[in-house]
């Protein structure tokens, strides 16, 4: 498919007086495009245009539209001044084209980067637009301090009490009311979730209308601004980090409207700071396998209590250890999903189905084969005379008709039979991961246990006399393969030394150990 490209012609009006023709710019492109074997689809004028700024003029935004629809995948003008003479839109422009993988052809620099030379020229551009911008951030970074301390606006919203009003920073009246209340609570309870479930349960909201959280109330009452000392330059972005504080020297303190008593501030602050003083750590919590999936056979989700070193069912009082329980699991890969009879009986049954589906193709292609011929052969009569105008329509539609389904079908075919040839792979790679997942397990990590758990496993149901494990993966064939008879399906082995018996079913993806 050959390439679609436009021309820009932008001649201003001086050049025009000097000779220098919008025409002759477009047969000079249109020669370039010939040669290259390009296809100009567009062209857009700029006549009497200053280079300046271009961007926003209609043939420019048509340009950029053509661009991102894909409509045309490069652009021939004759220098990049004709293109812009503003550098931060040429930067602009050349990084519009990188991203929609479309070229730039300037035919006085000799820049054409469909050619690997040419596309030297985006690395140069991405160079100095890199440039530009930490040049931009050194400035606007230098001008921060400044307009702190001028108090004005560094931009964002007001905090919460505050706001913005004809570039003055204010009370906002009914939010203030709110942040003093905060303080007042707080000192009162002494507890930032009790605080937070006041708030909401009379009706007070965040400016973004959302319920008070102990983090939201903290943040209020650490914040200083209420005591008439707004903290600016104290935090930054960074793409390694995100936001982040600065050092302490470089923040700012301005002045602003008070809402409470420096008594009062300090008051709040000296309890949360005896409260992160006396806070002990976290202790972490253990990882129990199966919380979340094992259940008992009355529908209640079991869990491993502090009092019970086992999970235990608060409906029924259902128990079952742990260690049995990942016993159970571990036997279940062993003897069951990933036996060497399975996988070989599994991979067999798709090999068999890929060579099915590689022999209908082949008899289909030879079908539309001899269509094709057989159309041929109308037209050859008809064109000598030897059909009629109804004669033909009578034989040659039935025959175009079969035609185009068979070339569906051939099309579904093929399609199908790749994707067999795909999962036939994943499932060999998936059942030969599984096999070493069984012999690996005891150098698992709890939590790398816990995950694999979570990833293969839908449902573990703890009967009294049984324990049926649902499996969420084993590889199917395709979505209609039939469901295997109930002599297939149904296997018995020896568990333990305590003779226990494991019936085992796998059917359409799912696999039950039924454990009694």
């Amino acid at each position: 498919m050959k390439k679609r490209v436009g021309i820009w012609i932008r001649v201003s009006t001086e050049d025009q007086a000097q000779g220098d023709s919008p025409k002759m710019h477009e047969h000079r492109a249109n020669a370039y495009a010939e040669i290259k074997g390009w296809t100009v689809v567009e062209t857009y004028h700029l006549e009497a245009v200053s280079g300046k700024q271009v961007m926003n003029h209609s043939e420019a935004k048509r340009m950029i539209e053509d661009i991102r629809r894909g409509h045309i995948t490069g652009l021939i003008f004759s220098k990049l001044a004709r293109l812009a003479r503003n550098t931060r839109e040429l930067l602009e422009f050349a990084d519009l084209f990188q991203q929609h993988n479309a070229d730039l052809t300037s035919l006085d620099e000799s820049i054409d980067t469909s050619t690997p030379v040419g596309r030297f020229f985006y690395t140069l551009i991405a160079a100095m637009a890199e440039w530009e911008r930490a040049e931009i951030r050194s400035r606007v970074k230098a001008s921060v301090p400044v307009r702190a301390k001028l108090g004005k606006s560094l931009g964002g919203e007001a905090p919460y009490g505050y706001k913005w009003e004809n570039k003055e920073f204010l009370l906002d009246e009914k939010e203030a009311l709110v942040r003093k209340l905060i303080y007042e609570l707080f000192a009162k309870h002494q507890r930032k979730r009790i605080v937070a479930n006041l708030l909401s349960e009379q009706g007070y909201r965040t400016r973004g209308g959302h319920k008070f959280t102990d983090t939201t109330v903290d943040r209020i009452l650490r914040d200083p601004i209420a005591k008439g000392m707004r903290r600016v330059n104290y935090t930054e972005h960074t793409q390694e980090n995100g936001w982040q504080l600065k050092p302490k020297e470089e923040w700012i303190f301005v002045k602003a409207p008070r809402i409470v008593t420096d008594e009062l501030w300090n008051t709040c602050n000296d309890i949360l700071d005896k409260m992160s003083q006396t806070r002990t750590k976290v202790r972490r919590k253990s990882v129990h396998l199966f919380s979340g999936i094992v259940q008992c056979h009355c529908g209640t989700k079991m869990y491993m209590r502090m009092t019970s070193p086992k999970y235990i069912c608060l409906n029924c009082k259902n128990k079952i250890a742990p260690d049995d329980l990942e016993e159970i699991f571990q036997t279940q890969l062993k003897n069951f999903v990933f036996s060497e009879m399975e996988i070989q009986k599994h991979l067999n049954q798709e090999k068999v189905m890929l060579k099915d589906k590689e022999e209908l193709l082949i008899v289909r292609t030879k079908e539309l084969q001899n269509l094709k011929l057989k159309i041929t052969n109308i037209i050859e009569l008809y064109h000598e005379g030897e059909l009629t105008k109804e004669t033909f329509r009578a034989n040659y539609a039935p025959v175009e008709e079969k035609q185009n389904q068979v070339e569906q079908s051939i099309m579904e075919l093929q399609g199908q039979i790749d994707a067999l040839r795909m999962q036939s792979l994943d499932n060999s790679q998936i059942l030969y991961d599984a096999r070493n997942l069984h012999s690996q397990w005891n150098t698992f990590s709890q939590e790398e246990k816990k995950s694999i758990i979570e990833l293969i496993t839908e449902s573990i149901i703890v009967g009294k006399e049984d324990i049926a494990i649902n499996l969420s993966y084993i590889p199917t064939l395709v979505p209609d393969a039939p469901v295997p008879g109930p002599s297939e399906r149904n296997n018995t082995t020896k568990y333990g030394d305590d003779s226990k018996t494991l019936q085992l079913c796998n059917e359409r993806g799912k696999g039950e150990i039924i454990v009694g």
